[in-house]
């Protein structure tokens, strides 16, 4: 007997047709839920309320560290400080403003368990990262220190970056970066007390080199402050052979000194 594909169980999986059909059917008995804890909604996310609060980053950007611009100033330029200190990353896009809005979700995800959070996350990317994601031949989280996994069970960059590959077909480098050292919370500390605190805590171990070198690497990360953490594991995404690093977080602080995280 001979079966579709030439797979015996092949022929009783369910098509794209089907899932849609099953979805729409439990969609009508159970309704989907606002992610943010409001009224029901067309499908999964945040309400209609909720989300005309955030605010998305959707003009005139730095091509450097993706911090929103009041003008257009034309592709592919730089704020003043990328141009006073280039960053080890090539570029960088946040899907948001990190404020007292998108602070909620994004601190129930990391401190609250609510990894249903991420993947909602990892679609905000893709639309402000589209021009990043088309290149990025490779995706990459940035890692948590073992002994804070352990506490907290997850690591939300990861919850983020996994459904984000897979949306765009490209590999996921679960732990092609490693944070070696604990360089416990960032908050309260300066721009450069932060580059301190993580100066050489990341790398790229041996074994892993051969996943980066000479792909164009993008990390993920939920916020992004003053991008230390984040130029941490690109110089060491870099030194392992890397032919670029990008950055995509879900947020960014639009003024690093003005909020703790």
């Amino acid at each position: 007997m001979s079966y579709p594909d030439g797979d015996a169980g092949a022929w009783w999986k369910p098509g794209a047709r089907t899932k849609a059909a099953v979805r729409s059917a439990l969609d009508l008995l159970f309704p989907p839920q606002s992610l943010d804890g409001g009224t029901a909604t067309l499908s999964v996310g945040l309400e209609a309320a909720a989300w005309s609060r955030i605010h998305f980053i959707d003009g005139p950007l730095c091509d450097g560290c993706g911090i929103p611009f009041e003008y257009d100033l034309g592709a592919g330029v730089r704020c003043a400080d990328c141009m006073a200190r280039p960053r080890v990353f090539s570029r960088a896009r946040a899907a948001c403003l990190y404020d007292e809005v998108s602070r909620g979700p994004i601190l129930q995800l990391k401190h609250a368990d609510r990894t249903d959070l991420a993947p909602l996350m990892a679609r905000w990317i893709s639309r402000a990262a589209r021009d990043l994601l088309e290149e990025a031949e490779a995706i990459a989280p940035v890692p948590l220190h073992r002994s804070r996994l352990l506490g907290r069970r997850f690591n939300q960059a990861a919850e983020i970056a996994r459904p984000l590959a897979r949306m765009w077909g490209r590999p996921y480098l679960a732990d092609a970066v490693v944070r070696r050292r604990d360089t416990g919370t960032q908050g309260g500390r300066s721009a450069s007390g932060r580059r301190r605190n993580v100066a050489a805590a990341f790398t790229v171990p041996p074994a892993r080199a051969a996943q980066v070198e000479g792909r164009a690497v993008l990390l993920i990360d939920d916020v992004m402050t003053t991008g230390a953490t984040l130029e941490g594991c690109a110089r060491a995404l870099k030194e392992a052979g890397a032919a670029r690093v990008d950055v995509a977080v879900a947020a960014r602080v639009k003024e690093a000194a003005s909020r703790t995280i």
